[in-house]
């Protein structure tokens, strides 16, 4: 599979037809050939356009980790794979995690198949994405210690209220909707928010101390320590961010 960028052969210069996307795929050694489109929609849905062969589903093997999905139906950042290893780095031998934005499983499958998580409750509501997580889990050999829940994380809250050592926050533009429910699943003693976020790339810290004002605000007496991690560059002056708040 070769994916051209958006706006690729798009002029009107090109005798836009099967013929062309052949020579094209020929030429890059490619069987399939698509075009990149945006991320839309509450889903965050793929817009990725196959212009040449009907089968988009594809296989993306990273770190030892198969990650399955249909390119036309569900986005996949390649600019986050650190954070993706970093997530299996971090988690501690028999945490409980909660992922609030589990997609096809970018932050859950590293802490099941790389980390030491025990388990992991996973909510999604895109039907796409989960179809690809299950595959996921499957194929990486994990489902056993992985939920799913299917729908809004807030509706999922009430079953998890307190049972989570870490929760991972991974929407972007901004996360800010689900601190409340971070914090409810959160064990009473606290546990790690792993909160992403855009900030301006000269003002990190700017950003960082308003999501922890934010987080105090919602569980007062909380003592609140925290790092922030650099995923990718994500518009011109604009970072994608992770703040690291461990919650005591």
């Amino acid at each position: 599979m070769a994916i051209l960028p958006a706006g690729a052969f798009s002029g009107p210069e090109w005798d836009v037809g099967p013929g062309l996307w052949e020579a094209v795929a020929s030429g890059l050694g490619a069987q399939r050939l698509a075009r990149m489109g945006e991320v839309t929609g509450e889903l965050r849905e793929s817009g990725v356009e196959m212009l040449l062969g009907d089968d988009d589903w594809v296989v993306r093997r990273e770190s030892g980790i198969d990650y399955g999905y249909r390119m036309t139906r569900c986005m996949f950042s390649a600019g986050n794979v650190n954070e993706r290893r970093r997530m299996g780095e971090v988690v501690s031998e028999g945490e409980v995690v909660v992922d609030m934005y589990a997609g096809i499983g970018y932050y859950t499958l590293p802490m099941l198949v790389s980390g030491g998580a025990s388990l992991v409750h996973a909510c999604e509501w895109n039907p796409e994405a989960v179809a690809s997580l299950d595959w996921g889990l499957e194929a990486n050999g994990v489902e056993g210690r992985c939920v799913v829940h299917v729908g809004d994380n807030r509706e999922a809250a009430g079953s998890l209220a307190g049972v989570a050592d870490r929760v991972v926050l991974g929407l972007l533009p901004s996360s800010e909707e689900g601190y409340g429910t971070a914090l409810s699943v959160l064990r009473p003693e606290g546990g790690t928010l792993h909160v992403h976020g855009l900030a301006p790339a000269g003002g990190h810290g700017a950003w960082a101390e308003g999501v922890e004002g934010e987080l105090s605000g919602m569980r007062p007496g909380s003592e609140l320590s925290s790092s922030v991690t650099r995923v990718k560059s994500y518009a011109p002056h604009w970072d994608h961010v992770v703040l690291d708040v461990t919650v005591a």
